[in-house]
């Protein structure tokens, strides 16, 4: 039987929610947050992960930024657009959420105590396993951010880095995985 606290490359998705360009610049340390969002979309495409990634009032807050759409892109993930806070809110999103039939879910995104919450919350309710990756989320207010990603943690959310989850999807040495990996958390 799996360890249903580890991330399980053969039951995980990546969900990356609203890396907008015209908010980015407004989150703290908001070029750290898209360098671990982008490394966990190139191993989500290494370990053959599906991919979503959401953006929000694109005429207000503009695409989803280069630095990651361009991985995006690569990778093949699905990008959808919501108008709800959570992703799970909007019927569609919810629809290819359960579609994808994946009971782990990787997040990252923006902002912290809003959007990501909210989904993370939504995604708790509906039985999912939620692993937020703390170095690829990000809020305007850093209370906001801590007081989000405990919230998360409480309600039963997973707070973990990018690194940690790519080697646990990865789980051991001496393979072309590996090696890749290793390519793209240096």
């Amino acid at each position: 039987m799996l360890n249903a606290m580890k991330v399980d490359a053969d039951r995980a998705m990546l969900l990356i929610i609203d890396p907008q360009t015209k908010l980015l610049p407004h989150i703290d340390a908001w070029e750290e947050i898209l360098a671990a969002a982008a490394k966990l979309v190139r191993g989500a495409q290494l370990f053959q992960l599906p991919i979503m990634a959401t953006t929000q009032y694109v005429s207000g807050l503009g695409p989803i930024h280069d630095r990651l759409a361009r991985p995006l892109e690569a990778a093949g993930a699905v990008v959808m657009e919501k108008s709800t806070f959570s992703a799970c809110a909007d019927d569609a999103m919810k629809a290819r959420l359960i579609g994808i039939d994946r009971p782990q879910v990787i997040a990252a995104g923006i902002e912290a105590h809003v959007c990501v919450q909210q989904t993370t919350l939504d995604l708790l309710s509906m039985d999912y396993a939620v692993y937020v990756c703390a170095d690829a989320v990000g809020s305007r207010r850093e209370l906001d951010l801590d007081l989000g990603l405990s919230r998360m943690q409480q309600a039963g959310a997973i707070i973990t880095t990018a690194e940690a989850v790519l080697f646990e999807l990865c789980h051991e040495t001496g393979t072309d995985r590996f090696r890749k990996l290793l390519e793209i958390v240096k």
